[in-house]
C-alpha cells in the first residue's frame, strides 16, 4: 500500500463523513436557525476529499507509485465523491438544492456504463475505456456545480443553480454516449475481426 493509494482511501474515508455533515446542515436549516457553521465545514470536508484526488494523481504519476489497485480504486472514489456530493445536495433540505433529475442522469449514466462494460467484457472480451474529452469536462462542471450550490453563490452571482446544472447535465449524458458508442463500436470491430480469423 503506496501513499497514493492511501490519499485514495482517506477520499472514500472522507465520503460519509461530508455526507454526515451536510445532512446535519440541512437539519438546522429546517429549524430555522441562520447558523452556517456545518455548511462550511461541508464546504471544507469536500473541498479536501475533491483536493486529494488531484494529490494522488500527482504521486503516483511522479514518484512511481502507479498500481493495478490504484487504477480500480482512483475512479471508483471519484465516482462515489461526485455522486455522493449531487444525491446528498439533492435531498439534504439545503438552501439550494439540485432539481431531482440531476442525480438520476448521473447515477443512470455511471450505473449502465459500468453494467454496460461488464456485459459487453462477458460476452465479447476485452473493451478499453479511453478517456474522453466530454467525460473529463463533464466531471469539472459537476464539481462547479456542487461548489456553486454549497457556496452559495447564487446569492452573489445571480446565477442560480440550474445553469451550472444542466451544463453539467448535457455532458454528463454526451459522454455517457459517447463511452457507450466507443465501446459497442469495439466490439464490432472485435466480433468483426474473429470472424475474418476463422473465415
Amino acid at each position: 500500500m503506496n501513499l497514493a493509494n492511501l490519499i485514495t482511501l482517506l477520499r472514500l474515508a472522507l465520503i460519509p463523513v461530508f455526507v454526515g455533515c451536510a445532512i446535519r446542515h440541512g437539519q438546522i436549516v429546517a429549524s430555522g436557525s441562520g447558523d452556517q457553521t456545518w455548511r462550511w465545514i461541508s464546504v471544507v470536508v469536500f473541498g479536501v476529499a475533491a483536493l486529494s484526488d488531484a494529490l494522488d494523481g500527482f504521486i503516483a504519476r511522479n514518484f512511481n507509485q502507479r498500481t493495478v489497485l490504484g487504477s480500480k480504486l482512483d475512479p471508483l472514489a471519484d465516482m462515489l465523491l461526485l455522486l455522493s456530493g449531487i444525491i446528498t445536495l439533492s435531498v439534504a433540505g439545503w438552501k439550494n438544492q439540485f432539481p431531482s433529475w440531476f442525480p438520476v442522469l448521473v447515477l443512470s449514466r455511471d450505473i449502465l456504463s459500468v453494467r454496460g462494460m461488464q456485459l459487453i467484457k462477458i460476452h465479447s472480451g476485452s473493451v478499453i475505456i479511453r478517456p474522453h474529452w466530454t467525460g473529463k469536462l463533464g466531471t469539472v462542471l459537476q464539481m462547479t456545480a456542487i461548489g456553486w450550490l454549497m457556496l452559495d453563490l447564487p446569492a452573489y452571482t445571480n446565477i442560480p443553480v440550474l445553469v451550472p446544472t444542466i451544463l453539467a447535465g448535457i455532458f454528463v449524458f454526451s459522454s455517457g454516449w459517447m463511452y457507450l458508442t466507443d465501446a459497442f463500436q469495439q466490439v464490432s470491430d472485435n466480433l468483426h475481426a474473429k470472424f475474418s480469423k476463422e473465415n
